[in-house]
């Protein structure tokens, strides 16, 4: 570990030179002889030994020879000895944190971004092995929060957030590597984080072992600098908190249900089935299914049930073929008891027993009375559909409960008639031992138990959306609206009452029973009620996305991927909306998969990414003022090869366009902050609408088309000159008729 002299004074200087300025050290031995011998004169006495003291006793004039080569290397840095960190962590990255530098003129110099690092026992795990996750793992920065402060001292944990100043000591080249970009997108979060060195150390070294110069301690300072040192303390200690994050304070953005209008009595129209007894709806009660009795159907528009009549199979009985009802065979396989635990890995024992004594007898129950739960055929919501569905946390629970046993006909098969749907029996996660499905199991098996124990008593709402026409992106006179954007955090959970948008696939829970485990799939196993989206909605198409209000968090975890932990139950405390649903609405919005880096700044691909999101962000009948802000990040830049820098620009301009303010989220890439606020700060006092940014976008890909692999022109660095220097482009004549009314420029824009 390695600290900077934080002392500001100049090592050859000392404290009272210039009172012994007049004094020659001949005459004051003599004196001292002097008075020794007769001791006559006190006066003389007095100065001699006044003298005496001030020449002999300079603790600086003692020290300070030794200095320049005192615990320091040849490019001055200190080396404090600290015996419970592994020396190793000096040269190479550990594992979830990024090689770090000091500031430097250089820009590829500064680069850091705040990871989060386990330190176990005396050494901190170290590995440069980025192999280990496969490339459906890399989705996006890990979803727990990765920057944070340190108990310790005041420093930044996004160091190069802070506004330039001056340095203090010599500029200082680092030791550690920097890896490679594609190692930091495999890097891991752990739950501990280790606050990583600044270049600011301000009150950092403060241990025994730091020199410190006598004389500064000993000599008093004058009042006025003492008060002026504090406030300077307190003003730094206060931009360091707030350079975690940049532009808009998060507190200032709209949020649910502050900023939501009254809602409508609930009632099933044409495009909303409601399956519970809405007159009946009351505020901590389990809402009474609707009708009253199971109404059975098969057909292509609503969910094969296993309870139906209609759920049967073949049996040869001698020559005989015949058919039997599959649900009694389910009923009689269920109405047993569950006898073994002998290959039930993962758990404690007595969690073991809890889980085949209570746990699985009260959900064989569940899927038992699965007629009388679900008593209403569930429709399908098939693309191109606009179409709700509403249903009780009981109803999900339910349903739930007939995945884990693996009992909806039809579904094990990407053969049948749901080809086009995904997975929703949760068979494939019984196969293997994989500490991925084990986890899994226990963060869905926690959920199980506390649906069993205290039946929620909301409902929760599923919006297909699709969208006919799109805004004309070259014409629109949108400003961009507000943004919060930080390296700490997560979308659910500093999110919590704006539109969090799920990094989704096209079947949406994406690899949920496989070995998937990014931001999708840990939002589903979190808020396990978004898994049953999966039993009714077709694969989304380009101008769709699945709107889920309502759902609850059940468990807290850690990890991502590979590292992917459950850690404990959760309890939801977000208020619920005049349905009884809780006011978390989350959007799954699904980004296109590149084959190579280039193919995303064409035209068309842009067109359709702002179009997804346009679609997720606008809801055609609300007036904007009733509109959360957009909690989102890094949406398809990991496997999928999205640019975080464009895809944060194309999220801005729809959320703009669409009246929504954007809380961003970059999973602690710090150097990202910075760089989009920059060009955002630049953006707004140009007064660059949404049609002009557009244009720009369409103008660099105009640039860099016949570039295979990244060109040399970067985007931010193409519209910084271009919007510096050229008027509002001219739409193309196709695009001339505007879809969205012009809005005046904002008087503080210059």
């Amino acid at each position: 570990m390695m600290n900077m002299d934080t002392s500001n004074t100049d090592m050859n200087s000392h404290g009272d030179d210039d009172d012994m300025s007049g004094c020659d050290l001949h005459e004051t031995f003599e004196v001292k002889k002097s008075s020794q011998a007769v001791m006559k004169d006190n006066d003389n006495l007095c100065e001699s030994t006044r003298k005496h003291k001030e020449q002999n006793d300079d603790p600086v004039d003692q020290t300070l020879p030794c200095l320049p080569n005192c615990d320091k290397d040849t490019k001055g840095i200190t080396y404090r000895e600290t015996p419970d960190v592994d020396a190793n962590i000096q040269m190479e990255a550990s594992n979830g944190e990024k090689a770090f530098e000091s500031n430097s003129p250089d820009s590829k110099l500064g680069k850091m971004t705040c990871m989060s690092t386990e330190m176990s026992g005396t050494n901190l795990n170290l590995s440069g092995n980025t192999n280990d996750t496969s490339s459906i793992d890399v989705d996006m920065r890990p979803a727990s929060p990765a920057c944070e402060e340190s108990l310790s001292s005041n420093s930044s944990v996004c160091p190069d957030l802070q506004e330039p100043h001056s340095s203090v000591g010599p500029m200082v080249e680092p030791k550690p590597p920097i890896p490679s970009s594609e190692a930091v997108d495999n890097i891991t979060d752990e739950p501990e984080v280790t606050p990583m060195e600044t270049d600011d150390t301000e009150g950092q070294n403060t241990d025994a072992d730091t020199f410190v110069p006598e004389n500064v301690v000993q000599n008093e300072p004058d009042s006025n600098q003492t008060q002026a040192s504090s406030s300077e303390s307190e003003q730094v200690a206060a931009e360091q908190k707030e350079q975690e994050w940049l532009g808009t304070k998060i507190e200032e953005l709209r949020r649910m249900p502050q900023c939501g209008q009254s809602l409508p009595h609930l009632r099933a129209t044409d495009n909303h089935k409601v399956l519970i007894r809405t007159d009946l709806l009351k505020e901590g009660q389990v809402p009474h299914p609707y009708p009253s009795k199971y109404r059975d159907s098969w057909d292509d528009m609503t969910v094969k049930m296993p309870c139906s009549e209609k759920n049967q199979f073949p049996v040869e009985n001698e020559d005989v073929s015949v058919v039997q009802s599959r649900w009694e065979l389910i009923r009689t396989a269920l109405e047993g008891e569950c006898k073994s635990s002998l290959d039930i890995k993962g758990m404690e024992n007595d969690e073991v027993q809890h889980l085949f004594n209570v746990t699985l007898p009260k959900m064989m129950k569940l899927v038992l009375n699965t007629p009388k739960i679900c008593t209403q055929p569930i429709p399908l919501l098939k693309s191109r559909m606009n179409q709700s569905l509403t249903m009780s946390q009981e109803q999900i629970a339910c349903l739930l409960a007939n995945a884990f046993f693996c009992t909806f006909p039809r579904r094990n098969s990407r053969r049948s008639e749901y080809a086009n749907y995904p997975e929703i029996n949760f068979y494939r996660l019984f196969e293997g031992s994989s500490l991925r499905k084990i986890e899994k199991l226990k963060t869905l098996l926690c959920y199980f138990r506390r649906v069993t124990e205290s039946m929620p008593t909301g409902l929760v709402t599923f919006t297909r959306q699709s969208l006919s026409v799109f805004p004309k992106w070259e014409s629109s006179k949108k400003q961009l609206t507000r943004l919060h954007i930080t390296c700490k955090g997560t979308i659910e959970d500093e999110g919590y009452g704006l539109l969090q948008v799920d990094f989704a696939n096209r079947l949406v829970g994406g690899g949920l029973t496989g070995m998937g485990l990014v931001q999708e799939e840990i939002r589903f196993l979190i808020n396990p009620e978004l898994i049953i989206s999966r039993l009714f909605t077709e694969v989304l198409d380009s101008d769709e996305c699945l709107i889920i209000t309502g759902t609850e968090q059940y468990s807290k975890y850690s990890g991502y991927a590979e590292s992917f932990k459950w850690k404990a139950s959760h309890k939801d405390e977000i208020p619920r909306d005049g349905w009884q649903r809780r006011c978390t609405e989350i959007v799954a919005m699904d980004a296109l998969r590149y084959r190579n880096f280039m193919e995303q700044f064409q035209p068309e691909k842009m067109t359709r990414e702002l179009n997804k999101a346009y679609c997720s962000f606008m809801r055609p009948a609300a007036n904007p003022e009733n509109l959360s802000a957009v909690a989102t990040g890094n949406w398809g830049c990991g496997a999928f090869g999205g640019d975080t820098r464009l895809k944060a620009l194309l999220q801005l301009m729809a959320a703009s366009e669409a009246g929504r303010d954007v809380a961003y989220f970059t999973f602690g890439d710090e150097e990202l902050v910075r760089d989009v606020h920059s060009l955002y700060k630049f953006l707004k006092d140009k007064c660059v609408t949404v049609g002009t940014l557009y244009c720009h976008l369409k103008q660099y890909s105009n640039v860099v088309s016949k570039h295979l692999q990244r060109p040399n022109i970067s985007l931010y660095g193409y519209i910084y000159d271009k919007a510096d220097t050229n008027t509002d482009p001219e739409p193309s004549p196709n695009d001339s008729n505007l879809t969205t009314a012009p809005s005046t420029c904002p008087a503080d824009c210059h």
